[in-house]
């Protein structure tokens, strides 16, 4: 009875003038701020017709969202043309600029907070949230109809004026947080370099506990050499064009690091508790994300190249001659810049080279040209 008493109204009224025809849709009765709201379920078919996106030539002060990023489409459809089996979008949220009727079902309780949700077709509805989600569900229609009949959640506010739109707009975005790239890695079922780098976490003897599964960085403390994001790069840096089934990529994946983890003698002083964790990363940097990143192109040349194992170990050997320790000046503007370590797609590039130079391995073009620009003190 408290949602009886806060909404006197069932009825919400905009000034405009109806053609007779409406949407009818299933819907939950709810409050937020003392608001009505509206929670439905809406066939996607007909995503693209009621939620017209046509923004993009006014000024950001005259817009209730942000400009459509086009280039976030192909991988949105792609998700959902791969996936029609069990993709997940979230709602998408909407202000309706219109007349606004909800029949509810009865006087109390829960017959009182559902029922139908009545909006003339002329009414205008502008999407607060979800504005790729619904282009996405667009192309995806086009190339796959029968997806049409399916459903997205949509919730549905009273249009309040553009201030009130791009306040909603604000809030709605103002505490999203992306999750930690290594948990995304972790529970990610579908990309098959990250189950290689989460088998390699689990039975790799280089890896196994040392891996941060959760976390993209790694505290002061942290016992774990690795986070599971910097070896989900690295092997896929690694892994780069190489077409292998995945158990034989996950098997070669571990072949490559076991061998590099003979050149790299801290690694097993840490799993040998003769060196701490967080001692190994303060004085080296063969455990951070850019080393593997660096290590996995060098690895991923060699494979190219080297047919057999033994060719390509073999050109490895003189990694036993790096000087990993952070107070070795070649790695300043390199792999460190400002005293930290800089992960910047240059920098992977400029470590490559350093690398390359003492495994007696040619760069490539567009190394060469990332090294000539440092060289002249343009990096």
């Amino acid at each position: 009875m408290e949602i009886e008493a806060a909404t006197p109204a069932t009825k919400v009224v905009a000034p405009r003038t109806s053609t007779g025809f409406e949407y009818t849709f299933p819907a939950i009765r709810g409050i937020q701020a003392g608001r009505e709201y509206y929670v439905s379920m809406c066939p996607l078919r007909l995503i693209p017709k009621i939620f017209i996106f046509e923004e993009d030539e006014l000024s950001p002060e005259l817009r209730a969202q942000r400009i459509l990023n086009k280039g976030r489409l192909p991988a949105l459809t792609k998700y959902i043309l791969d996936n029609p089996r069990d993709y997940v979008f979230s709602a998408l949220t909407a202000s309706v600029d219109g007349d606004m009727e909800f029949d509810h079902l009865g006087a109390e309780g829960n017959s009182f907070r559902t029922g139908q949700l009545r909006i003339p077709m002329d009414a205008r509805f502008l999407i607060n949230d979800g504005q790729h989600r619904r282009a996405a569900i667009e192309h995806a229609l086009k190339e796959n109809p029968d997806i049409g009949n399916e459903t997205i959640a949509v919730v549905f506010f009273h249009d309040s004026g553009l201030a009130r739109s791009q306040q909603m707009f604000a809030d709605l975005n103002r505490h999203a947080v992306r999750p930690a790239r290594s948990i995304g890695v972790l529970y990610d079922h579908r990309d098959s370099e990250a189950q290689i780098a989460r088998s390699l976490a689990g039975r790799s003897k280089v890896f196994k506990g040392y891996v941060e599964a959760e976390k993209s960085t790694l505290s002061a403390r942290s016992r774990m050499m690795f986070t599971l994001s910097a070896l989900y790069y690295g092997t896929q840096a690694l892994l780069q064009g190489l077409e292998l089934e995945t158990d034989a990529a996950t098997d070669l994946a571990q072949e490559y690091w076991e061998h590099i983890d003979k050149a790299l003698p801290e690694w097993e002083m840490v799993r040998g508790r003769e060196l701490s964790a967080p001692e190994m990363r303060r004085d080296f940097i063969h455990s951070h994300g850019i080393a593997l990143h660096a290590l996995g192109r060098i690895g991923n040349s060699l494979f190219r190249e080297s047919v057999t194992p033994s060719k390509w170990k073999r050109k490895l050997t003189p990694l036993k001659k790096v000087d990993w320790s952070r107070s070795n000046a070649d790695w300043e503007g390199r792999a460190i810049v400002g005293g930290r370590v800089s992960k910047s797609h240059q920098n992977v590039t400029l470590t490559v080279n350093y690398l390359r130079t003492h495994l007696n391995l040619g760069l490539s073009t567009e190394e060469q040209r990332v090294e000539n620009a440092y060289l002249r003190g343009e990096a």
